[in-house]
Order: structure tokens, then C-alpha cells, then sequence
């Protein structure tokens, strides 16, 4: 034990003999902070983060996974024994450089500062986005490193991109070998041997016109007054081998990553867009599930076979809501399947119902799919889900419910989706929230049940304020993740759920496929042999994977909100005010774009911040979250990647 660790041994761990830190020793991920302090997610849940003082740090950095161990007397707090795995070798960031030396400043402020020799900046100038490389870590001073990679100059919108997909770690090529495994399985002829041939059956998918990777088709039929649900999925198991290197570089990735002008696939174009994809006319092999409902949306069987099938159409979101919709033209086109998309409508309305008498917490919360048209213009459409959309969202609701229940009814591993309820203190803060805005709320925040929360929906649909209620509540929830216990799944009132509709871009429902086909051949205990030494972990990597995705999927998403309002300053627009902080408040746009109001450019008024209240109040004036604003666009913080308002 060196001696700065030795130190912080001896202070945080007087008056506990070493069985007691042994016992509270624990390995954890480190969540950096610009101010220097950070926090630590256990591996093991403990149900809440640890906080880790500066002082305590001991050379640990973003991301970095460590020993730690809990301080005796504390709820939450821990210092960190030592490193266990670096987890940012290459830093992302702007160069500052003198005559002396430089600085590589992170894109990522929870990342360090990293000191660059003028020997190892090579062609890098003042101002550049680099890619600079760790070369050591020395203590008490900024890590050192060198310039491995130019990206190019700050403030353009496509370097400033890349620099944030690089800041990720996300892979954005294909090694040759991946590509030419890929190749080889794509280029097999799909058989119907083992399989149920459903290629007859009337299957259609129904996605977004950009969409190339295509998981899910569905078919409908209605019998003896009963619904009969397929939901067929792409059996990208029968490609992408457990083991194969293609399978290794698919688990290293996690997930497909979705940019608005580029996607970074889990899997080769070969497989994702080809082999895979369920193309319209092609014959595919297909993992189904055949659901019957009765008309009250109770499902009274389910058969899950494996299979080969043919899209009959490639349907877009659009068609599909203008079929249910009535209208003509596009029903005239779809003559031979307008009546089962009618019929799909109608079970959609039905299942939606059942899930809502279960307590199923239906938030409104705006999530715009930003894109780039073919002009090269960025477009924001307006945040709302069609009929279709919701179509496809109950549909494969049911189904991924329909596997996780047949696969624990068989004890068979399983990487359930799970979504506890909200912390104490979390949900504590949002019933005083509600408390504020007159809202008497059911349930107490310490034995919450989902038809709690619905309540809360349903009382305040009609209200100037329900948006922000939804992301209030939103922000109240603990995040859902991957799991090998079932611990259902709260916000959709769920007992028992996985993911299996979307093996292409999701590894979880790659891993589910691979148990079901073994459990189906009744080869479960080969499936508790194979899967059942690796669930846990794959459960922790693939959560920890899609999280790392989300954040990068959101930076880029407001870095082309950002240069979306570059266009537009000095516009004015309505706005609800979505956040209240000590500096300022945030601003929400009907299209999704958010944008703050600094308290600087707020009228003088000696304002007091109320955290809890989610209010920031002066003697004259306060500002409290749902409040209706105008406001006018000032400037775009492209170092913040965030927009300036001004109030009017």
C-alpha cells in the first residue's frame, strides 16, 4: 500500500479493525465532476451512488473502475483504495497551447485535463479538436499524454460530432475480419429445414422512412371473435454465432448508436441491412411469437417457434396512420391489408386499456427525431407519437412480456428489463413538488405501485402544467436496465418483461433469442450451462453500454439543436419554463429545443434558489417550472452545447 493510499486508509477508516473494511470494500465505476469530487456506482446494487470527497479520489478519473470502500458512520460516502481498470485511454478535446507547453481541454468535463509536451503536439494548432493519448498518471498533476489525431477545427458541425462520438469510445469502423465473417454468413441461402414456414402468412413491417434495419414484422388475424397477434423477429442468432469473433465485437459494442446523419450499427451492414433486416419480398429466418387475445386484451396462449418468413409489405409510420386515419388514397393502395392495419388499431386501443387498468404510467414526454434531409437542412418535427407508432409500441410490449414469462416459467437465464421504483428521496421531492402545485397525490413515496403515478396523469391531463409534471416525474425514476432476476417492470406495471424484439441493434434480445431456441429444443440445462455463468455480467456491461450510448445520442442531438438555432437568433417563440436551477432557467420549445435564461439577464431581484420546489424566487418576480414564457433566441454556447434565451 503506497503511502498517500496508506493515509487515506488511516483517516477514513479509524476506529474499524480490517474485517470491518473488508466487509465494506466494494468495486464500483467512477462518475467524474468538474469540481473534483465524484461518485461511485457499485457493481453490486446498494441502491443509491457513493459520494467520494477530493480529497479521497486517489488519482481516479471518469469512468475508471476501482476498489472503494464505504466510511464507517456515513450513509453514502467512500474513498477510493485503488485502480483496478483505466477506462479512458484517449482523452477527446480542444488544444491551448503557449510557447511552454499545452493543454488538451475534454469535451467531456467530467474527463481531466490532460498536459501535452510541445514535443508530442505535433501539427496540432491553438484551437484544434484532438485526440490526445494517455502516457501517464502522475500524482498531484494532470495526467500527461500526446497528440495521436487531428480532428479538425472547433466549431464545425461535423467535427464537433466526431469529437463527441470519439469522446464515447464508440467503434465506428468494422475490423476486416468482423466484415468478412459477416460476408460469409450473410451469403447463406435461407432453408426452411427445423423451421415452421410462415412464408404465406400476411406480415407486414411498419417502421420510419429512414429506417434500414428492420427487427420486427407483425401479422394479425381475427378467429372466433379472438385476436391472433404474430410478432416475428429477426433470428440474427442463427448468423451471428455465441463465441464467433462477430459475436465478441457485437458484445463489445452493446448496442447500435443513432445519429441524426449517421448510425453506428451493432452488427455489419450485411447482417443489420441484408441477412437480417426483414426486407420486403425476401425470404428471412424469424424467431415468432403467436399471441391470442380475447377482446378484453387478455392473453389467453402464447406459441413461440422458430420460423421462416417473407414481408409481404414495408409499411412507414405514415402509411399505416393514414389507413387508420381513412384515407383514401393510401387505403386504395393498401386495398389487401387496410382491414388488418384497421384491425391492428383496434387491439392496439384494446391492449392499451388492459396495461392502463394494470397501472401503466403513460408519460408525455417530447422526444424529437432530429434528421438531416436531403438538402443537407436540419429538421425538428414536432414530438408526437401517431397511431402507428403506438401500434408497433404495444405489439412488441406484449411480446417481449410473452418471453420473459415463457423463459422464467422454464428457469432458463434470462436478461430481464427491469425498472424498480423510484428512490425514497426522489420520489419524496416529487410528491413535495405536487404538494406545491395543489396536487393531493394516492400512495406514499415509500410504498409506491405504478397506478400511483398513472393517478397522477390522469389528474392533471387537462392542466397548464402536465408537461412538466412528465418530466418531473420522469426525473423522479430510477433508469431501467438489464438484470438476471426478475424484478418487474415498474413504469409499465409489468411482473415480468425483456427485451427481444430488436436482436439487430440490441445485444439483451440477442442473448434472449440464443436461451429461447435452446429452451425450445428442450435443451434448458444446456442454456443454465452456457448462459447462466455470464447473465450477470452480461447484464451489467450491456446496461452500462446502452447508457454510454444514450449520453452520446443525446450530446449530438443537442449539438445539432444548437446549430438548428444558430439559424434562428433573435426569433422569438413560446416556451414553458422545464427547469429551474441557482443560475438560471431552462426553456422548452414546442419542438423539444431547450434553451436557458441566465439569472444574469433576469430582472434584479436578489433570487432564492428552492431546490425542492423546483422554483427560483425574488421579491418581484419568481420563476417555477411549468410556467408559460415567451422568449427570444440570444446566442448559441457551443463549448456548453447549449442555447441562450432571453426573456421577454
Amino acid at each position: 500500500m503506497s503511502r498517500l493510499i496508506f493515509l487515506i486508509h488511516m483517516k477514513y477508516s479509524k476506529h474499524r479493525n480490517s474485517k470491518n473494511l473488508k466487509d465494506k470494500t466494494f468495486v464500483g465505476t467512477v462518475q467524474g465532476n468538474e469540481r473534483g469530487f465524484v461518485f461511485i456506482l457499485p457493481e453490486i446494487d446498494a441502491g443509491h451512488d457513493f459520494f467520494v470527497p477530493k480529497k479521497a479520489v486517489n488519482g481516479a478519473y471518469h469512468g475508471d473502475k476501482v476498489l472503494a470502500a464505504h466510511v464507517r458512520g456515513t450513509k453514502d460516502e467512500a474513498y477510493i483504495i485503488k485502480i483496478i481498470e483505466r477506462a479512458n485511454p484517449q482523452i477527446v478535446g480542444t488544444l491551448q497551447r503557449d510557447r511552454r507547453c499545452a493543454y488538451v481541454y475534454p469535451d467531456n468535463v467530467k474527463q481531466p485535463t490532460v498536459f501535452i509536451p510541445l514535443s508530442s503536439v505535433f501539427n496540432a494548432k491553438n484551437g484544434d479538436k484532438v485526440v490526445c493519448e494517455i502516457t501517464s498518471y502522475p500524482k498531484g498533476k494532470a495526467p500527461g499524454g500526446k497528440i495521436i489525431e487531428i480532428l479538425g477545427e472547433e466549431g464545425d458541425l461535423l467535427t464537433e460530432e466526431i469529437s463527441i462520438i470519439r469522446s464515447y469510445n464508440l467503434e465506428e469502423e468494422f475490423p476486416r475480419n468482423i466484415i468478412d465473417e459477416a460476408r460469409a454468413a450473410a451469403s447463406e441461402a435461407v432453408k426452411t429445414d427445423g423451421r415452421e414456414d410462415l412464408t404465406e402468412k400476411v406480415i407486414i413491417t411498419i417502421d420510419g422512412e429512414d429506417t434500414r434495419d428492420i427487427d420486427d414484422g407483425v401479422s394479425l388475424e381475427i378467429k372466433d371473435g379472438n385476436y391472433i397477434l404474430g410478432v416475428h423477429i429477426a433470428d440474427v442468432s442463427h448468423y451471428v454465432k455465441f463465441g464467433s469473433a462477430l459475436d465478441n465485437d457485437a458484445y463489445s459494442r452493446g448496442t447500435s448508436v443513432y445519429f441524426p446523419d449517421r448510425v453506428l450499427p451493432m452488427l455489419p451492414k450485411e447482417l443489420s441491412n441484408g441477412a437480417c433486416s426483414l426486407n420486403e419480398g425476401e425470404k428471412r429466418y424469424a424467431i415468432s411469437c403467436i399471441m391470442t387475445f380475447a377482446p378484453d386484451g387478455e392473453r389467453l396462449s402464447c406459441d413461440i417457434k422458430k420460423s421462416v418468413i417473407r414481408s409481404a409489405y414495408r409499411m412507414t409510420y405514415t402509411d399505416v396512420t393514414a389507413i387508420c386515419s381513412g384515407d383514401e388514397k393510401t387505403c386504395k393502395k393498401y386495398a389487401s391489408i387496410k382491414d388488418m392495419c384497421i384491425a391492428m388499431e383496434k387491439l392496439c386501443l384494446i391492449l392499451e386499456q388492459k396495461r392502463e387498468r394494470l397501472g401503466c404510467i403513460n408519460l408525455d414526454v417530447k422526444e424529437a427525431h432530429i434528421y438531416v434531409d436531403e438538402n443537407g437542412k436540419i429538421v425538428i418535427p414536432s414530438a408526437r407519437r401517431t397511431i402507428s407508432q403506438r401500434i408497433i409500441e404495444q405489439f412488441m410490449i406484449a411480446a417481449n412480456e410473452a418471453v420473459a414469462e415463457y423463459l422464467q416459467k422454464h428457469g432458463a437465464p434470462c436478461l430481464y428489463r427491469i425498472h424498480e421504483q423510484p428512490s425514497l428521496e426522489k420520489a419524496g421531492t416529487f410528491f413535495s413538488f405536487l404538494r406545491d402545485l395543489g396536487i393531493k397525490a394516492q400512495g406514499t413515496p415509500d410504498d409506491l405501485k405504478p397506478r400511483d403515478f398513472q393517478a397522477i396523469l390522469q389528474k392533471t391531463e387537462d392542466k397548464p402544467f402536465y408537461s412538466v409534471i412528465n418530466k418531473v416525474m420522469l426525473r423522479s425514476m430510477q433508469k431501467a436496465r438489464y438484470c438476471e432476476e426478475n424484478r418487474g417492470h415498474f413504469g409499465l406495471a409489468s411482473e415480468c418483461y425483456c427485451h427481444f424484439t430488436s436482436p439487430i441493434r440490441r445485444y439483451p434480445d440477442l442473448f434472449v433469442h440464443r436461451v429461447i431456441k435452446l429452451v425450445l429444443k428442450g435443451c434448458g440445462e444446456t442454456a443454465k450451462k452456457l448462459y447462466g455463468k455470464i447473465v450477470h455480467d452480461a447484464g451489467i456491461d450491456t446496461s452500462a453500454r446502452e447508457r454510454t450510448a444514450e449520453e452520446c445520442e443525446r450530446k449530438v442531438d443537442d449539438l445539432y439543436k444548437l446549430a438548428y438555432m444558430s439559424e434562428r437568433l433573435g426569433e422569438e417563440y413560446d416556451a414553458v419554463i422545464s427547469g429551474v436551477t441557482a443560475f438560471g432557467i431552462f426553456c422548452e420549445l414546442e419542438n423539444s429545443v431547450e434553451g436557458l435564461v441566465p439569472i444574469e439577464d433576469l430582472p434584479a431581484d436578489g433570487y432564492e434558489f428552492y431546490e425542492e420546489k423546483f422554483l427560483l424566487k425574488g421579491t418581484k418576480h419568481s420563476y417555477k417550472i411549468g410556467q408559460k414564457v415567451k422568449i427570444k433566441v440570444a446566442d448559441c454556447d457551443l463549448a456548453r452545447l447549449r442555447v441562450l434565451f432571453k426573456l421577454l
